[in-house]
């Protein structure tokens, strides 16, 4: 029974250290591809991705119909009043429909 326990805490040290030197490295590797960031490239980064973010926002409106011009629709409505039936009713001109 305590040699089971032995060995398992001895497997849990083991990858426990192989897993600190893996995040040591990776730390390592972070550090130097940001070595030469300075404060204006990161300014400029998140400028470019307000950009990126406001056309991606746009692009999802129009797909989703949105912001589909309303000048079209406003001579399609202004088109519709003027070819709808009209119907004389005691010497009044109505319009039927719609």
């Amino acid at each position: 029974m305590y040699q089971i326990l032995l060995y398992s805490s001895l497997f849990c040290s083991i990858s426990a250290f192989f897993l600190c030197l893996y995040a040591c490295a990776r730390l390592g590797n972070f550090i130097k591809s940001t070595n030469d960031l300075d404060w204006s490239n990161v300014a400029n980064i998140t400028g470019d991705l307000a950009t990126l973010k406001k056309t991606i926002q746009t692009l999802n409106n129009r797909m989703n119909g949105m912001h589909s011009p309303k000048v079209q629709e406003q001579e399609l409505i202004m088109q519709m009043l003027k070819n709808a039936p009209k119907q004389q009713v005691n010497g009044e001109l109505k319009n039927i429909g719609g």
